[in-house]
């Protein structure tokens, strides 16, 4: 059994290329996580597929809504 997972990722600022680390424990995930670059906070939506493929959309923390916006 696999503890962690990673995926690659643009960062929605500044573009760059990165790799994050992924906890596959939780099928569903969203937390920020600073760019390794630019370092401004990317916010990210995990979901991990049937074999526990991630699938990982990195979005601007300005972008993010709550609920009833």
């Amino acid at each position: 059994m696999q503890i962690t997972d990673t995926a690659k990722v643009h960062c929605p600022y500044c573009d760059a290329l990165q790799t994050v680390v992924l906890d596959p424990s939780e099928p569903e995930q969203e937390y920020t996580e600073d760019c390794q670059v630019c370092c401004q906070p990317m916010v990210l939506t995990v979901h991990f597929e049937p074999m526990h493929t991630p699938y990982v959309v990195a979005r601007r923390e300005d972008d993010v809504h709550s609920p009833g916006d």
